[in-house]
């Protein structure tokens, strides 16, 4: 059964979505979480790579968690794009659509005849989302890339890890969410353009783009003053010597102390006054001048506790800090629990629960959902075509020809 949502500002919206892996899906994931109706379109057969690898059990389902973590609440249906009656279908769905998202290297479409032109003259109102690694246009448009790739090329590589360890990618494929989220941010701006305008939207998403907004303030200050970033290890972004990673007892604890308050704050929590009485400290030009000094004597006094216990200490200080956790211990903290950010789904088929994304934030005091758990694989292919007004027999025969 459905879950009952109350926050669904896309009710109404209809989505194709054409997309694979991870930031297409991720960014109709997002517009399914805010009520719209989202219809994956898959291979027969295969479908969206994500359904595969990882853990066996999972992808003998075709249900891997690369895939679940962003596709709960869609309705899947699969179409041979390539045999006339399947474009036909897809065609036929994006006249009653609002969005179309498809995530092809540029070109792709257009061979499908599902490019934004086409697909604007079958729908003129519609809003057409391409997602790619480098855009639609310039030099490099065609190349394909992924996470990683765009890790490097966009300079984010180059600005994390040390001059020890050499450029080091982000742990986790923060480009492709971050590309989805802005995707999704991008559709429901074009959706209101649409009802301001009465014409339809083509939007150009790509990773290289979004990897560059989410390094802003370097892009910024090296454009404006001609600064060049180096590694930053776990310096605070501050450049501040009292902020940063420091080990303790039993670990790395992150502190941020940057305003003066902050500092004399800190230097209260560590029982150092002699710290903040030094003159070579005595002010913040003081402290970056000497900056090596004050990081060793804070290390000195950060390592005589664990990292739970500087937390606190902190925390009472009022002096931002948290001690680095784990994956398994953030989702073990109350915080993490209390939020309710991940819903847990039961999966058919699945001897155990599936755990996906809620939006990423409460409206309402509320935090909103997916409605349904992922789609197998083509399972909603009969509800969606007789809607269309195919009967059974005619799919049947679709299904004989491999068309769905």
């Amino acid at each position: 059964m459905p879950l009952e949502r109350s926050f669904q500002p896309l009710k109404s919206i209809r989505v194709i979505d054409l997309s694979g892996v991870l930031a297409g899906p991720y960014a109709t994931y997002q517009l399914g979480l805010l009520g719209a109706e989202v219809i994956k379109i898959e291979k027969p057969q295969t479908g969206d790579w994500a359904r595969q690898g990882g853990d066996d059990e999972l992808a003998a389902l075709s249900m891997a968690t690369g895939y679940l973590t962003q596709n709960a609440g869609k309705k899947s249906i699969t179409l041979d794009l390539k045999h006339p009656e399947g474009l036909a279908i897809a065609k036929s769905l994006i006249e009653s659509a609002d969005v179309f998202v498809e995530n092809f290297r540029p070109g792709v479409a257009a061979r499908l005849k599902l490019d934004a032109g086409a697909v604007s003259t079958i729908n003129p109102l519609i809003v057409y989302c391409a997602i790619s690694a480098y855009g639609q246009d310039g030099a490099i448009a065609q190349r394909p890339a992924y996470d990683h790739v765009v890790q490097g090329m966009s300079g984010i590589m180059s600005t994390t890890g040390t001059t020890t360890s050499g450029p080091t990618k982000v742990g986790a494929p923060y480009v492709d969410y971050a590309t989805g989220l802005n995707a999704a941010f991008a559709i429901v701006s074009a959706l209101h353009e649409v009802n301001r305008t009465g014409k339809g939207v083509t939007l150009d998403v790509s990773m290289l783009d979004t990897s560059m907004m989410l390094m802003a303030s370097l892009v910024t200050r090296h454009l404006t003053t001609g600064w060049e970033p180096n590694p930053a290890g776990n310096a605070a972004w501050s450049g501040s010597p009292s902020s940063g990673a420091f080990e303790t007892l039993d670990g790395i604890i992150m502190i941020a102390a940057n305003t003066e308050l902050q500092f004399e704050s800190l230097c209260k929590a560590l029982d150092r006054s002699d710290i903040q009485c030094d003159p070579r400290w005595s002010s913040p030009g003081e402290r970056k001048v000497n900056a090596e000094g004050l990081h060793d004597q804070i290390s000195v006094s950060v390592s005589a506790r664990t990292a739970r216990e500087w937390e606190e200490i902190l925390a009472m200080h009022g002096v931002p800090a948290a001690r680095v956790r784990t994956l398994p211990e953030v989702l073990s903290e109350n915080q993490f629990r209390h939020r309710g950010q991940w819903q847990e789904m039961k999966m058919p088929g699945i001897n155990r629960p599936a755990y996906v994304p809620a939006v990423g934030f409460k409206a309402d005091g509320e935090s909103t959902g997916p409605s349904h758990p992922p789609p197998r694989l083509g399972q909603d292919t009969d509800e969606v075509l007789v809607s269309m007004g195919i009967t059974a027999e005619q799919i049947s025969a679709l299904r004989d020809q491999g068309v769905v």
